[in-house]
């Protein structure tokens, strides 16, 4: 996984772990650091705003907060994957819902249309190809502006 670009990168080669490639495609020398979610999280408030926190390959992790109902979208080629960390999620679809918890995962199909819906704020780790707009193809006040790094 990649560090957030903007992350100091350990430079002392008697310390310098192997190298790894960076979102710019820069080699950068790679920090042994785990990722902590809750000290993530604890650093912005916004709603429906993910905030990438890794990088694998093409995919990002994403940590984000929701309240309430998001729009119906989905994502034609892609699947997208929802863990949550806290709280109660329930997604919609136009067949049916699933509900998740603490500790719970789900991964929407590429295609399938989707609602997320959280009566009380919920916090997630998303998972998702680099570039995927939180919308889908739908424009509007919740589409979030991409790859922001924390």
């Amino acid at each position: 996984m990649n560090p957030a670009p903007n992350k100091k990168m350990q430079t002392d080669p008697a310390k310098a772990g192997p190298l790894m490639r960076g979102v710019s495609g820069i080699r950068k020398i790679m920090k042994y650091e785990a990722l902590n979610f809750k000290e993530k999280l604890s650093l912005f408030e916004e709603q429906w705003s993910p905030k990438v926190i890794a990088e694998m390959n093409d995919y990002q992790f994403k940590i984000v907060k929701i309240k309430g109902d998001f729009v119906w979208h989905d994502h034609k080629d892609t699947d997208e994957t929802f863990i949550v960390l806290e709280g109660k999620l329930r997604i919609d679809f136009r067949d049916g819902q699933v509900y998740l918890s603490d500790g719970e995962m789900f991964v929407v199909p590429k295609g399938v249309e989707h609602k997320p819906y959280a009566k009380e704020e919920v916090k997630m780790l998303l998972i998702e190809p680099r570039g995927i707009k939180n919308t889908g193809d739908e424009d509007g006040e919740l589409t979030a502006e991409n790859d922001i790094w924390i």
